[in-house]
C-alpha cells in the first residue's frame, strides 16, 4: 500500500478534481480508490490486474483519443514498462498537452551494495526471507530494471521532465515503514543512497 507521503504528494501535484487520471501499475487500487473519493475520474491500470477499479490492462494497450487524459500517475511502475519507448508514446499520445506525468519510482541505478545490504538485513530481522548474496542480488536488479536515467530519456521526446528529488525508499520496500527515519538518517550521513526519486514532467505542448 501506499505510503501516507505517497499519497500527499500524488495529491499535490494533481490537478483540481474532476480531472480524468490514468494511474499506472495501480497494483491493489488504494490510491485510486483515494483519488476517486475525492472526485477525480481515474482509470487505473496493471497488467497483473487487482481489485476493482483497477482494470488488468498494460499500458501500451489502453485505448483513448489524443489528449484523454488531463494527468497520469506511475508509482514505482514505470521501471518494470516494456516496451518502454514504445509504451511511453503511448502514454504521450493519452497525456493532453500541459497535462502532468507524476512519478515516484526506485532508481535501481543507486541500489548499490550497501543498500542491499541494509534491506536485506533488515528483513531478516523481521524474519522474512531475503536472497543471501548482496552483490548477485543488486546485480540482478539492475539487470532487468528501468534505471531513471533510462525512464528520463525515453519520457523527453513527449514530457519536460524535472530534476528528481532524491529521498529514502527502502523501508516501502516490503519493510515495516517505521524505518523511514532510520533510512533518512543513513542517507544524511552519507551510508546509505537515496534510491527513492520523485518527478513531475509536464506533456509538451
Amino acid at each position: 500500500m501506499p505510503t501516507a507521503d505517497v499519497f500527499a504528494f500524488v495529491r499535490s501535484a494533481l490537478p483540481p478534481a474532476p480531472a480524468r487520471v490514468l494511474e499506472i501499475g495501480a497494483g491493489r487500487g488504494e490510491l485510486a480508490a483515494d483519488l476517486l473519493a475525492a472526485g477525480y475520474d481515474v482509470v487505473a491500470i496493471d497488467p497483473a490486474g487487482g481489485p476493482p477499479p483497477v482494470r488488468q490492462l498494460a499500458l501500451l494497450d489502453v485505448d483513448g483519443a489524443a489528449g484523454s487524459y488531463d494527468a497520469a500517475i506511475a508509482v514505482v511502475s514505470l521501471h518494470h514498462v516494456n516496451p518502454l519507448a514504445e509504451s511511453v508514446a503511448r502514454l504521450g499520445h493519452l497525456v493532453g498537452s500541459g497535462g502532468r506525468l507524476i512519478v515516484d519510482e526506485f532508481d535501481v541505478d543507486r541500489f548499490d551494495e550497501r543498500a542491499a545490504h541494509w534491506w536485506i538485513e533488515q528483513g531478516q530481522v523481521q524474519r522474512r526471507e531475503r536472497p543471501q548474496n548482496t552483490p548477485a542480488f543488486a546485480e540482478e536488479l539492475r539487470g532487468h530494471l528501468h534505471p531513471l536515467g533510462r525512464l528520463a530519456d525515453a519520457l523527453a521526446p513527449w514530457f519536460d521532465v524535472s530534476v528528481p528529488v532524491r529521498g529514502a525508499y527502502l523501508h516501502r520496500w516490503d519493510l515495516d515503514p517505521g524505518l523511514r527515519d532510520a533510512e533518512e538518517a543513513l542517507i544524511a550521513a552519507g551510508r546509505l543512497p537515496a534510491t527513492g526519486a520523485r518527478f513531475v514532467a509536464v506533456r509538451h505542448y
